[in-house]
């Protein structure tokens, strides 16, 4: 089959892209941007061709499907229904490619992409593995039994899906301008696992995960002792964090390269999901042991004066919180400058005070201003950046194209925080700090 994909250098819809294509199809794509992105590294490895125009030709063969962030009414989009193709949601067309293989779904509010690549590292290591990571990360191994899918709640996308396992991290408020309230988002983890056909690991530390419906035997992890997987931090130094797990007649220490008592929990989520499908408690030792996280998890460069350039994905308050756990683990005592590009108007409106005293843990933060390609500004007067700025003594806004601004202490850490783009801003920081 064929198969156009819009918005095609998305991290979801560059990662179905891959999956497609290994799948045995003709992928071909559409973005709004021009500008190189991390997410095309598999695109160009496989040969994909990326339109960022409306000149080319159209395939009325093709099947077009399109990321959410493009609204209806976007040119290409338009211009594939005039010609009378076919289009499909792209959580449907996700959904499908569930069903071919014995599916892990890792879901939760955080948390999914690093768990995901650590189930998916830990079962290359037993055999063939296949993996749909949100990262831009897809690969199809028609040998292999498993699919490892990190399952998106944004939109309620998941519900589609069909998986064996699941794996739920944690469930909080995110994603407000799709869903009611708390108790709607809970109901929706309910559909997915609903949807599952044999079990689930789940943080049972988080009371929301505690409530959601099953009717699949649920193995609840966490550090307290009410769970079935007991989890306890034995050391959390500079280069491991080392902790104890106790599951079934498992009751063994590991170590992963992670920093952060949110990684801890994400590693033992995958070292539980691993023991119960069967994988030898020693590959999953030596599994972790070896780890490296996916792309803008935590992503480290270095620049001029001793500077550490951390790039990562954290964009809720929860998420800036684990990241700063995470970096004072591993660079204790260092001068730990922040900068911030929120993505979206709604999640800046809804968690301002959240992001406030996230952001206020560094010693010294920036922000962008807002960059939003599915929201418009004029249905959020009023919201920008400066409503964080504004709470935050010597924040300050910094320009992307202009970091005239931007100081960094020698020796300090450079912590960018965003999940919109920001190729861009890196070059320029390393242009001012290399």
């Amino acid at each position: 089959m064929k198969y156009y994909c819009l918005g095609i250098k998305g991290t979801g819809m560059s990662t179905l892209a891959q999956i497609l294509y290994d799948l045995g199809n003709e992928v071909s794509g559409y973005d709004d941007v021009k500008d190189w992105k991390f997410t095309q590294k598999g695109l160009d490895k496989r040969g994909i061709e990326v339109y960022c125009d409306r000149e080319h030709s159209l395939d009325k063969d093709a099947i077009v499907t399109y990321s959410v962030a493009l609204p209806l009414d976007h040119p290409e989009l338009v211009r594939c229904r005039e010609n009378g193709m076919t289009v499909r949601k792209y959580n449907e067309i996700v959904g499908d490619v569930t069903k071919l293989f014995r599916t892990i779904s890792v879901s939760g509010t955080h948390g999914k992409t690093t768990t995901s690549s650590l189930i998916r590292h830990i079962l290359e290591y037993a055999g063939p593995v296949s993996y749909f990571v949100g990262a831009g990360d897809g690969h199809v191994d028609k040998d292999g039994e498993f699919l490892v899918i990190e399952s998106d709640e944004f939109n309620k996308h998941f519900v589609t899906y069909h998986p064996a396992c699941t794996v739920i991290t944690n469930i909080e408020e995110e994603h407000m301008e799709c869903y009611r309230d708390l108790q709607d988002i809970i109901d929706t983890f309910s559909i997915l696992a609903h949807n599952t056909s044999e079990f689930i690991v789940a943080c049972g530390d988080n009371p929301n995960v505690r409530k959601v419906v099953s009717y699949v035997p649920v193995y609840y992890y966490g550090f307290n002792e009410d769970n079935d997987i007991v989890v306890s931090i034995v050391d959390l130094n500079t280069r491991y964090s080392v902790f104890k797990v106790r599951f079934e007649d498992l009751d063994e220490e590991f170590a992963v390269g992670l920093f952060g008592h949110h990684m801890v929990l994400n590693a033992a989520a995958a070292v539980a999901m691993c023991h119960k499908l069967g994988v030898d408690t020693e590959i999953i030792r030596k599994a972790l042991k070896d780890f490296r996280n996916a792309t803008r998890r935590l992503e480290e460069s270095r620049l001029a004066d001793d500077i550490v350039l951390i790039d990562d994905y954290a964009h809720h308050p929860t998420e800036i919180n684990a990241t700063m756990e995470s970096v004072r683990q591993k660079y204790p005592g260092r001068h730990i400058t922040v900068i911030f590009k929120p993505n979206t108007y709604s999640r800046t409106r809804d968690f301002t005070q959240r992001f406030i005293k996230a952001l206020s843990k560094a010693d010294r933060v920036y922000l962008t201003e807002i960059e939003c390609n599915r929201e418009r500004q004029e249905d959020y007067p009023g919201v920008t950046s400066h409503l964080i700025t504004d709470g935050i003594e010597g924040a300050q806004i910094v320009d992307e194209n202009d970091l005239g601004n931007l100081q960094v202490e020698k020796g300090g850490v450079l912590l960018l925080v965003s999940c919109a783009s920001v190729s861009h801003l890196v070059d320029n920081i390393k242009k001012k700090y290399c």
